[in-house]
């Protein structure tokens, strides 16, 4: 579900929170050392997303929220703030040429540059967190 969180609607903040759980607390991001991503450039995004970066010839960035059953990717569009949130069950992550993020038909891709190697941490954080979450509803016994 794609938001507009420019200003703050409390609607909003619990439909969002009703779809990937609360933020985590101070000590709980502590003890994750961080639930958020450094910005990063967004090369590419399907054309349902195309409302919300600018087309101009301007450089859109992205960043990433760990919450508890999910992910919000927060966008700036000008002084429009939008954010996508995606619960850990519908999120597909490739690794090609930086990361392409998917979800209920759509994607947003980020570039490989300095600061996306910069969240490679935070990438293998966000994957432990939707295993983590999966393996709360596996079907199948998991033996390591």
């Amino acid at each position: 579900m794609l938001f507009n969180t420019s200003y703050t609607d409390k609607e909003i903040t619990k439909q969002i929170n009703n779809l990937l759980g609360k933020p985590f607390s101070f000590f709980q991001a502590l003890k994750l050392k961080g639930v958020g991503s450094k910005r990063m450039i967004i090369d590419e995004v399907s054309p349902n997303l195309h409302t919300v970066i600018n087309l101009v010839n301007d450089i859109n960035y992205g960043s990433i929220e760990l919450r508890p059953k999910g992910i919000l990717i927060h966008i700036g569009k000008g002084l429009q703030r939008f954010a996508w949130a995606i619960p850990y069950y519908r999120l597909v992550i490739y690794k090609t040429n930086g990361a392409s993020i998917h979800a209920d038909g759509k994607f947003i891709h980020f570039r490989e540059n300095k600061t996306f190697k910069e969240n490679k941490q935070f990438f293998k954080k966000l994957l432990d967190q939707k295993i983590e979450f999966d393996a709360q509803f596996s079907t199948i016994p998991y033996n390591e």
